[in-house]
């Protein structure tokens, strides 16, 4: 079972209890009035705090995969139907086609530089915040896009979605289905990640008819409203934290007296993933990634080529 998810949340919780507990403490030599009980306080519930790690692999887990399923097609569609919309933007604003792709490859770098702050924001305040924020983002982008009056403007809408729009979809929502699947994770994160490519097979052809019945910027500012609201409706049922997994009390050693110590948190040794350096580790993914990307970047460029030679 996966080790040290949140410890850090459990311990912070045990503090906030700690210090409500000596805030209401009645002072040393004080007794309470004769006749009155003490008063009745609700404590306050830490937020973020750790789902339970009975959670795992739960059915509870099973609709959590499906709403991000959900999230990954809304939040990523914007990487797909820009080399749809290319044509036309391409004859609309007079441009040529080194300048016609820049919005695909502004977005891009955008949701390189993206996903470090959205991974940090969810580790540090859940994934709904960091959602609702990428919500907003897509949201917003699609219409800047549909209103806007150059390629430039176009081109920075695009890079909006990916800064803070596709990259709230994509790593943060890789982690957290890791922590939600024990027995059978390497298959929801399969169907977390297929979330990316369902949104390449589904958003290009609802976008082509939108092009042909209503035009390119009206079919973006209603891509915004669908995927915007579609995401923010999703993110509110992501409020919950990862479970964080526990030690089994059988295998604590006992304690003196012959009871068992109370389970605690494991830390993870993270000092050499897969048996390797942390830098020479993250090199080969990065490789892995741009290599793995290479195949999907083709169909753009043979896109832009036949739409040269019309």
């Amino acid at each position: 079972m996966v080790s040290n998810a949140y410890p850090a949340s459990a311990r912070s919780y045990q503090n906030h209890i700690n210090r409500y507990e000596a805030l209401h403490q009645p002072a040393p030599g004080s007794r309470a009035a004769p006749g009155l009980a003490a008063p009745s306080v609700k404590l306050p519930r830490m937020p973020n705090t750790p789902a339970p790690a009975s959670l795992i692999d739960s059915r509870q887990a099973a609709w959590r995969l499906l709403v991000t399923l959900g999230l990954v097609v809304l939040g990523n569609s914007s990487m797909y139907v820009v080399s749809v919309v290319l044509p036309a933007v391409q004859a609309e604003f007079g441009v040529g086609r080194a300048d016609a792709s820049l919005p695909y490859t502004l977005m891009m770098v955008c949701l390189g530089i993206g996903g470090l702050w959205t991974g940090r924001m969810a580790d540090r305040h859940g994934l709904m915040p960091v959602l609702c924020v990428g919500a907003v983002g897509v949201c917003g982008g699609f219409v800047w896009a549909g209103l806007s009056g150059s390629i430039w403007g176009f081109g920075l809408a695009h890079g909006l979605m990916g800064l803070i729009g596709a990259s709230a979809t994509f790593a943060p929502l890789l982690a957290d289905t890791a922590l939600w699947w024990n027995r059978r994770r390497g298959i929801a994160v399969a169907i977390c990640a297929s979330g990316n490519y369902i949104a390449g097979a589904l958003w290009p052809p609802i976008v082509q008819h939108g092009i042909d019945s209503i035009g390119w910027r009206h079919t973006y500012v209603l891509m915004g409203l669908v995927c915007g609201v579609g995401m923010l409706l999703l993110a509110l049922r992501m409020r919950q934290r990862a479970p964080m997994v526990l030690l089994d009390a059988s295998a604590v050693p006992a304690s003196p007296g012959g009871a068992a110590a109370a389970p605690a948190p494991v830390a993870l040794d993270r000092s050499r993933p897969f048996g390797l350096r942390p830098v020479h580790a993250q090199l080969l993914l990065c490789v892995a990634g741009v290599a793995c990307c290479v195949a999907m970047a083709m169909p753009h460029g043979v896109i832009e080529d036949v739409n040269s030679i019309r």
